[in-house]
């Protein structure tokens, strides 16, 4: 195999917490837990909400405990800022030390090689000193790492971190850059409101989880085994879609915005973002790409999916993701990429990409703002 001159993703890792409730069981548990059972139409609502998510479970770090030992949780606005920072600070943290853990085995390197560290989370967790340097102590990094940290970029930072951690290893050749996006819906768990129907979506849609990627140049596959080379990466904004979804953290907590538009701004704009990225390397057929798309939602993957009359197989590794898991937020396309490369070795692909070779990671949260990277699969060994 010749040596990838870009930046390379060297391992890969992800972790959920282990409390799981099926799609199907969510109305009751939701309005059971925030004393809603009164509420008869607005469960009626998230009940038809789950039934078109075409999400099957998803897991959570929050608790029957948590919510007897913190009511306030489960109103709809009272203060509860203090109360789930304490929790949301070892729940982010635990999830990322897993993920991390996982990519570092894999990669199977002294962790002193590690250079850098890049953190994202938009789920609280705004203590000084940040996660950054917490979890550099938890895994036992060394001192000189060099950390970055990202708060509330949402559901486009998987797509973040993977930019960032290009560049510094483009620019360092010897880097070696451990990048981790951390998540949990307690920041926006609340019981229900007449007057807030973003509530409702985000307690359908959204679950809990954390990924984590190691990136380098130049690879040593003596000893190192890339999956996809970083080829190019790039951010942009839809024009027109300001306000369309975000957040903003108040005293009840992570208050969470979202129109019905979202899907139609990504869909009516994903070709010209995408025609502009792969103009330098003269595709333009879609189908000839794998995909690696944040699980936002069915109806933006089925928007992607028809604009670009994709084949059904392109997005299965994304719907994979959102029936298990939900949408992730920003490790979405994470927990995507490691399902693209484990179905491509059990399916007897000769690639990481599904037997292609060129790809693209889709990222896109407040703004509305899409990451796009072009990624480069990698030959599966025949004795992996």
């Amino acid at each position: 195999m010749a040596i990838p001159s870009k930046a390379t993703i060297l391992a890969i890792g992800t972790a959920l917490p282990p409390n799981i409730i099926y799609q199907s069981d969510y109305p009751d548990y939701y309005f059971n837990a925030t004393n809603s059972e009164h509420l008869s139409e607005l469960k009626q609502k998230l009940t038809r909400i789950c039934v078109g998510s075409n999400i099957q479970k998803r897991h959570f770090y929050l608790t029957d405990e948590m919510l007897k030992d913190h009511p306030n949780l489960a109103t709809h606005r009272e203060p509860t800022l203090d109360s789930r920072n304490k929790l949301l600070v070892p729940g982010v943290l635990n999830l990322a030390k897993d993920a991390a853990e996982q990519a570092l085995k894999e990669w199977s390197q002294p962790r002193s090689r590690i250079t850098h560290l890049i953190f994202h989370t938009a789920t609280g967790c705004v203590d000084m000193p940040g996660p950054d340097f917490e979890i550099l102590n938890l895994l036992g990094l060394e001192p000189t790492v060099n950390r970055y940290m990202f708060f509330h970029n949402g559901c486009y930072a998987g797509g973040t971190v993977l930019r960032v951690a290009k560049d510094i290893a483009e620019n360092n050749p010897d880097a070696r850059i451990l990048a981790i996006c951390s998540e949990s819906t307690l920041s926006i768990f609340r019981g229900p409101s007449a007057a807030s129907m973003d509530t409702l979506v985000g307690q359908a849609l959204f679950g809990d989880g954390a990924g984590a990627i190691i990136v380098g140049s130049n690879p040593d596959l003596a000893v190192e085994r890339p999956l996809y080379e970083i080829i190019s990466a790039r951010q942009s904004i839809i024009p027109g879609s300001a306000g369309a979804v975000g957040g903003r953290v108040e005293e009840a907590g992570f208050v969470l915005f979202l129109k019905p538009s979202v899907p139609i701004h990504i869909t009516n704009n994903i070709k010209e973002c995408l025609s502009k990225v792969f103009e330098p390397l003269g595709i333009t057929d879609w189908n000839s790409l794998f995909w690696i798309v944040h699980p936002g939602g069915r109806k933006i993957l089925d928007g992607i999916e028809n604009e670009l009359k994709l084949d059904k197989e392109r997005l299965v590794a994304t719907r994979q993701i959102l029936e298990e898991c939900g949408n992730i937020l920003s490790g979405g396309v994470i927990f995507v990429m490691d399902e693209m490369r484990k179905r491509s070795k059990e399916q007897g692909m000769t690639t990481t990409g599904e037997g292609a070779e060129f790809g693209v990671l889709l990222g896109f949260g407040p703004g509305i703002t899409i990451e796009t990277s072009i990624l480069r699969s990698m030959q599966i060994p025949t004795d992996a």
